[in-house]
């Protein structure tokens, strides 16, 4: 068998697990602390499609849309352990990118890489365009494109003044979402249990309407499917452990947390929101800004705005720092131009961040002059392309994991749970989600985009290893 640390050191792959973090990657500064990684984890897994998109699988599944939430984040909670696992053993700069080369060869490294910046980046235009829609509630007359453009340069502004301003900006977008969260469980628990100063519904909207899955099993599978995009972005502490001033440890914690807070923040949240309003109703259509006005909480429409705006922004955030790292990590094997790797003073890759913002700008602008084609393949596209990037994480792992038990065990501080079956669990899952997909109308269109993506990014490698032979 081949050894796994000979192969990352002939490919050019610093392992800070084995050498001083100063000296692994002089370029990049390593000034994120503990409390940063615990809530970029928990930012990048409560993001806007909890507070939003949620309305649309609820609206299909009923009552039974928190188990549609609860099959989707067992999948996301065993990508995370997996990741843990090699994130802990081996903390490098690209992450799963880098785990996706060693394992499975220097094509799934580049498919993997592009992939995942290509999800961010159109995160970062679709976050842009729906943070404008939400500060318009407050300035309507305000032109949404000036909005867009505001908030995009103003959070590139923050991610190239330092890591640690994102790290700061995302600690404090996180804490609020958090907190958010934590209070909307207390009073929506207090409201149903009836102890609340107005009476509530108890537990009858669950099966009142039509019973807990009204319209039967098959909408709270695709409902499932439709869940998928909502849970992406927990990975992006993986690839904050490259600056990190304790990797393993933070990686670690940041994965373990992410655990409790999927079952608690999604799963817990949806089944107060349909105990406390019918799932039939009308005003389901915004479910949270629904659930507080019928607590008889003051202004919650201007409340909910204002976390969700939160919520978006904090996906902004998170998406021009990860777009950037891949794409940092990206120019290390000849995957994509070298000037891309140049770094500030201050360790931040400048010209990687511009790129993302760049491409943001011009979806953002696509969607003006282009909404129906050009905007739409971007739109369809970018969340199959995250699953994909979820199934190449797992067949890493399944590699990975077996090359280091039998070569240095040591490593692995963290361990996939009853390992290799859960793992297999896993990929059938993702396997069946796009099974799913292609017999569920809504979800075909988004398949072919992404499938159609995938091609394009192959055709990109193929282009580049012409040009540029792998090296032995």
């Amino acid at each position: 068998m081949i050894n796994v640390q000979a192969r990352i050191a002939r490919m050019g792959v610093a392992l800070i697990h084995d050498v001083p973090v100063s000296q692994a990657e002089p370029n990049l500064r390593h000034t994120l602390k503990q409390r940063h990684m615990t809530m970029i984890a928990l930012g990048g897994v409560i993001g806007a499609g909890l507070f939003v998109g949620s309305r649309v699988v609820i609206q299909s599944a009923g009552p039974a849309a928190s188990i549609s939430f609860l099959l989707t984040g067992i999948l996301v909670i065993l990508v995370m352990r997996m990741l843990g696992e090699m994130a802990t053993a081996m903390p490098t700069v690209g992450s799963f990118y880098e785990y996706a080369r060693l394992a499975l060869g220097d094509m799934a490294g580049f498919l993997t890489g592009w992939m995942y910046w290509y999800f961010w980046v159109i995160v970062v235009a679709l976050e842009a365009i729906a943070g404008a829609d939400l500060i318009r509630f407050w300035l309507p007359e305000v032109p949404q494109w000036f909005l867009a453009l505001t908030l995009m340069m103003a959070l590139t502004a923050s991610n190239l003044f330092s890591v640690r301003s994102y790290g700061e900006f995302e600690f404090w977008f996180a804490s609020i979402k958090v907190a958010a969260i934590g209070v909307f469980l207390v009073l929506g628990t207090l409201f149903v249990a009836g102890i609340w100063f107005t009476p509530g519904p108890g537990l009858a909207n669950l099966a009142g309407h039509g019973g807990f899955a009204p319209n039967g099993v098959l909408p709270v599978l695709t409902g499932a499917v439709a869940a998928t995009g909502f849970y992406f972005g927990a990975e992006i502490v993986t690839i904050a452990a490259a600056e990190a001033d304790e990797p393993s440890r933070a990686v670690a914690k940041a994965t373990n947390s992410v655990i409790s807070r999927v079952l608690l923040f999604y799963v817990g949240s949806i089944v107060l929101v349909v105990a406390i309003i019918p799932w039939n109703s009308v005003t389901i259509a915004t479910p949270y800004v629904s659930a507080l006005s019928a607590m008889k909480i003051p202004a919650a429409a201007q409340i909910m705005n204002a976390i969700i705006l939160t919520a978006v922004l904090s996906a902004l955030n998170s998406g021009l720092y990860a777009s950037s790292r891949m794409l940092f990590a990206l120019t290390r094997n000849g995957h994509a131009p070298t000037f891309l790797a140049r770094v500030s003073k201050s360790g931040v890759p400048v010209a990687a961040t511009l790129a993302g913002t760049g491409f943001g700008f011009v979806a953002v602008f696509m969607s003006y002059v282009s909404p129906d084609t050009v905007f739409a393949f971007l739109v369809n596209s970018y969340g199959t392309v995250a699953l994909f990037v979820y199934l190449l994480i797992a067949f890493s792992q399944l590699r990975l994991r077996r090359q280091l038990e039998a070569q240095d065990p040591e490593r692995l501080v963290v361990r996939m749970w009853l390992f290799p079956w859960l793992t297999y669990v896993a990929i059938a899952g993702m396997l069946a989600i796009l099974v799913a997909m292609a017999f569920i109308p809504d979800q075909q269109f988004p398949l072919l985009m992404g499938v159609g993506s995938l091609a394009l990014i192959s055709l990109g490698y193929g282009l580049i290893r012409k040009r540029q032979p792998l090296a032995a």
